[in-house]
């Protein structure tokens, strides 16, 4: 084993999201989620089942039982907003909230954490109708929503996240119309940004209203590396930086846009607004999966970091290829020091204002089914990085890869792989892959060498 030992109490686990596994999309009173509305239109590239997923409704205990399999110390999973208030407000389905009712209990009684994240992207698909996150009142309701599975769970539940990855919402939804609700509105989409952080703080005050704790979020970061040396790419790379990585962990952490022209497209009371979203957080969570090269802008160029999407010519900065580095399966340069040079970036822009953070997603997708030796490459080169981010200071509680299993790859649909565990789509059998394997050693190893509780 070439991981490196991790500080004691350092937390091990795995990642899934509601809308990529649960399946049973219209069972026992679930409503429709935007995303349920975007795949329906066709929007799923390969025309994978997401009605079906990958089962995870009805067989969470199997899928528990590898979680424990592992040694796998908590599981970061989703709620689905749709199945618990289908309708985005009013009546509360008792059914939904009883589904992870049992989850919770099903995680607790293996030893293992629950660490639901409240919004993964699966808005109920009345209020995607009425606005999504362009309409103010999304961010009341999502409150609402908050404290209605804290109320039922947060006597179990030591570990909240309030929203996943709300930059690639507004980019690829709102911004560039590849994800849902399929939106192409460029710098209009600003607002879904704003409301989306209101409603994290305003997500944060219910959750401890329910008598929550240990909140954070779940933000993407890349490290922006700037494509030539001409002040027009310098320029769109830091344009980029401010958009994608900044202007979401900035409010958060210290309560101000990191840049007077975004804020002044922001809607609404914005400076009342940011008092709302700084709200005291106990840890923040880091989603990384590659450094992003960025210039000027040029003809055609291709939003690398997001899966190949075109980049409008409107935008004034453009997306290079990064050369020199194996790609997985999205076509994802691996670098694993990236991991690193974000956490230290991290660290040295916020200092004390920065909480303790936990590695919320980080992972790859690769086509190998059973034997995936590229990702036992991939996760040992993050765990290395990882840990020389923790010796130059910067503190990290916990890692949890994505994902457990294969699963629904938003627009990819089924072909883009990232499980420990394999997937037959057909049949929703589940085999551990050889990462799987050498993940339960990792986390055995480091609890033989005293590094977990």
């Amino acid at each position: 084993m070439t991981v490196p030992t991790f500080p004691p109490g350092f937390l091990w686990g795995a990642s899934a999201s509601a809308f990529q596994t649960e399946g049973a999309a219209d069972t026992d009173g679930k409503g429709p989620s935007g995303w349920d509305a975007f795949a329906a239109r066709g929007r799923i590239k390969d025309g994978a089942d997401t009605t079906r997923g990958t089962g995870f409704h009805e067989r969470y205990r199997e899928d528990v039982t590898l979680l424990a399999g592992l040694g796998a110390d908590a599981f970061r999973f989703s709620v689905s907003w749709p199945r618990v208030v289908p309708g985005g407000r009013g009546p509360v389905n008792a059914a939904g909230l009883d589904f992870y009712d049992r989850l919770v209990d099903e995680l607790c009684a293996h030893g293992i954490t629950p660490a639901p994240t409240l919004y993964h992207w699966d808005t109920p698909l009345p209020l995607d109708e009425a606005g999504g996150w362009l309409n103010r009142d999304t961010a009341y309701r999502f409150a609402e929503y908050a404290g209605i599975v804290a109320e039922r769970l947060a006597d179990r539940v030591p570990m909240w996240i309030t929203i996943n990855e709300p930059a690639e919402v507004t980019m690829l939804g709102y911004a560039l119309g590849e994800h849902a609700p399929g939106r192409t509105l460029l710098f209009d989409a600003l607002p879904a940004a704003h409301h989306q952080l209101l409603a994290h703080g305003l997500g944060v005050r219910a959750l401890r209203a329910a008598g929550a704790a240990n909140i954070g979020i779940a933000v993407s970061h890349t490290p922006v590396w700037t494509a030539g040396e001409s002040e027009e790419d310098r320029l769109g790379a830091g344009l980029y930086d401010t958009l994608t990585n900044w202007m979401f962990a900035d409010p958060v952490l210290t309560g101000r846009y990191p840049d007077e022209g975004v804020a002044a497209l922001m809607p609404g009371p914005v400076e009342d607004d940011l008092r709302t979203i700084s709200a005291p957080l106990d840890w923040y969570g880091v989603n990384y999966y590659s450094p992003t090269l960025v210039g000027a802008p040029r003809a055609a160029d291709a939003l690398d970091s997001f899966s190949g999407f075109t980049m409008p010519a409107e935008l004034p900065f453009g997306i290079r290829e990064i050369e020199g580095y194996e790609k997985t399966d999205f076509g994802w340069p691996v670098v694993p020091d990236g991991l690193r040079e974000t956490l230290v970036q991290l660290r040295d822009r916020y200092g004390d204002r920065l909480p303790p953070l936990y590695i919320t997603e980080n992972g790859c997708a690769v086509d190998e089914a059973v034997a995936d030796t590229r990702r036992i490459a991939f996760l040992e080169g993050h765990l290395g990085a990882l840990r020389e981010a923790i010796d130059e200071g910067v503190d990290v509680r916990g890692y949890f890869t994505w994902s457990l299993t294969d699963n629904i790859e938003w627009t990819e649909g089924a072909g883009k792989r990232f499980g420990l565990v394999h997937i037959d789509y057909e049949t929703l059998r589940r085999t551990p892959k050889e990462s799987y394997a050498w993940y339960r050693d990792v986390i055995r190893s480091q609890k033989a060498n005293g590094s977990a509780d």
